[in-house]
């Protein structure tokens, strides 16, 4: 393989992550080389176990766990996930709904693991798929955790609208990470997907510093104004626990 071909298998599998479950039309105009170029690259991942069809939709890519484990092997998510799954089996058995941890990358949220609710209607979001921080609840709780410089450089790109609910207005965001900070959870209410509804919380590592974030999300008939507070709540105590475990000073609250 040329080293061209790696270049373009490379910025496939990034496509596949960014917009997974991803469709052959969509990755060619994201990474502009021609479909029959984009197909003999999803293939030559699929056989090596970074890319498979989408059991919901074969017409479209997604990241294997394959990827995903490689992609932990040494990195901060790796040592996040460990502190945080004990904390979160918890949290999904308490609250009964799907739980998710995220950590930061290059402006967005990656979803490094996901723990399912039981019930048939639920929030789903595939291990490697990374959230906009304007308009998730991980997004916007890591904001309210984050330095100053971060949030004003976070809110002086780009901030598309994903769904009619999601926040675009710098000032309104910037409010809206105000009343996360105190408060101490963010709400998010169908700005990441239409009918769905999530809590989140920050986490600390050394210094107090933001390392990532947890969320529980459900469907916004579930998770309704009523259960914000105690959700809020039940995942501020994981967070709490989780950033202990990462040597989160106890000044920040943890």
């Amino acid at each position: 393989m040329s080293t061209q071909s790696v270049v373009t298998a490379i910025r496939v599998l990034e496509a596949v992550s960014d917009n997974q479950p991803a469709g052959l039309s969509e990755l060619s105009r994201e990474v502009d080389v021609p479909k029959a170029t984009v197909l003999r690259m999803l293939r030559t991942l699929a056989e090596l176990g970074w890319v498979a069809q989408s059991e919901v939709q074969a017409s479209k890519w997604v990241l294997t766990n394959h990827a995903f484990a490689v992609a932990s092997r040494g990195s901060s998510g790796s040592v996040i996930r460990d502190a945080a799954m004990g904390p979160l089996n918890a949290l999904q058995l308490d609250t009964t709904e799907t739980v998710h941890l995220a950590v930061p990358d290059r402006g967005y949220m990656l979803i490094i693991e996901r723990l399912d609710t039981p019930h048939v209607l639920r929030a789903f979001l595939p291990l490697g798929s990374r959230l906009p921080m304007h308009a998730s609840s991980t997004g916007m709780a890591y904001l309210s955790a984050a330095d100053a410089t971060f949030v004003d450089e976070y809110l002086a790109g780009p901030l598309e609208a994903l769904t009619p609910q999601t926040v675009v207005d710098p000032a309104q965001l910037r409010a809206m990470i105000v009343d996360t900070r105190a408060r101490g959870y963010s709400i998010n209410e169908q700005g990441l997907s239409t009918g769905i509804t999530s809590i989140g919380v920050p986490l600390l590592g050394p210094g107090g510093v933001a390392a990532g974030s947890i969320s529980i999300s459900g469907p916004s008939s579930r998770i309704v104004p009523a259960k914000y507070q105690e959700y809020g709540e039940a995942a501020t105590g994981t967070a709490r626990e989780i950033s202990r475990a990462l040597g989160a000073f106890s000044a920040k609250g943890y």
